[in-house]
């Protein structure tokens, strides 16, 4: 009789609560990640995971003591590295992505300690300050994610690595004007630094849109020397987020402070058709 691998069926459970946390968070990274080849797919599920379970400790859980889930979750997953299995499926499955793709440490660690400064900290007063937070938040996470394109490709890694930077500040500049409701009313956050979020105007708003483009501007270059695997499912992601900044730069800077701005479902369908022909046509 053939022994059943309770590991492998716990493994396989693991990644499936990756992929569920992704496909319930977001609906625009769920998207452009099942544009990725099935070869790396699972390994982005795996980063987003982990990613979005930090950030909701961080973000959501008010009734709870934030401080002291972050700090177990912060211990399971040095654990979690360490013994190359934990009972908590996110990080079990992280642990499988970093060890497989030979992620660093202080990636994952930056992310923690920009997440371990939303418990607290609730402006940005410096470019310095700034900088540093978004690295850790989003860089680092664009950073990973190019370890698994490249496949643990050193060479490719390093002459990939400013441009996937580049585009994780992009994403994160775009969600942070988007979210500016909610990030400055419910969550008393100010992140762009000498920027009065309540008299947010339009020299401001003009002034960081360029910022986000000249981020995006560099990141293009960056995708169109991704391998194959990777270039389609991160040019949907692109795509769709300098649509979230055209939608963002035509709205008065009033409303960005009322409301959070959404494309629309039908809209991305439309993205997802025109980022795919220029795929097909090699316009990447």
């Amino acid at each position: 009789m053939k022994k059943i691998d309770m590991k492998a069926i716990f493994d396989e459970v693991s990644r499936s609560c990756s992929q569920t946390v992704t496909n319930s968070y977001s609906t625009s990274f769920s998207l452009a990640t099942k544009m990725l080849a099935p070869s790396i797919r699972q390994d982005i599920y795996n980063i987003y995971g982990f990613v979005r379970l930090a950030d909701e400790i961080v973000d959501t859980f008010h009734d709870y003591d934030k401080e002291q889930l972050f700090d177990d979750f912060e211990e399971d997953l040095h654990q979690a590295i360490d013994n190359k299995i934990s009972l908590n499926p996110i990080l079990n499955a992280f642990q499988e992505t970093v060890h497989k793709y030979q992620i660093s440490e202080d990636l994952y660690i930056s992310f923690m300690e920009s997440m371990r400064l939303d418990l607290h900290k609730t402006t940005y007063l410096s470019v310095e300050e700034y900088n540093k937070y978004i690295y850790g938040s989003a860089d680092v996470v664009g950073l990973m994610c190019l370890k698994v394109f490249v496949k643990g490709d050193s060479q490719k890694y390093q002459k990939l690595k400013q441009a996937a930077m580049s585009l994780g500040s992009a994403f994160q500049k775009v969600n942070f004007l988007r979210d500016l409701k909610a990030d400055y009313e419910d969550l008393s956050r100010s992140y762009f630094p000498n920027v009065d979020l309540a008299e947010l105007d339009e020299v401001n708003k003009t002034n960081i849109i360029e910022e986000i483009e000249n981020d995006f501007h560099l990141g293009l270059k960056g995708i169109a020397e991704l391998p194959v695997e990777a270039k389609f499912g991160v040019y949907t992601a692109y795509i769709y987020y300098r649509r979230l900044l055209q939608k963002l730069k035509k709205v008065p800077s009033l409303e960005i402070r009322k409301r959070r701005i959404r494309v629309p479902n039908y809209e991305k369908a439309g993205l997802l058709a025109k980022s795919y022909l220029s795929y097909r046509l090699n316009l990447i």
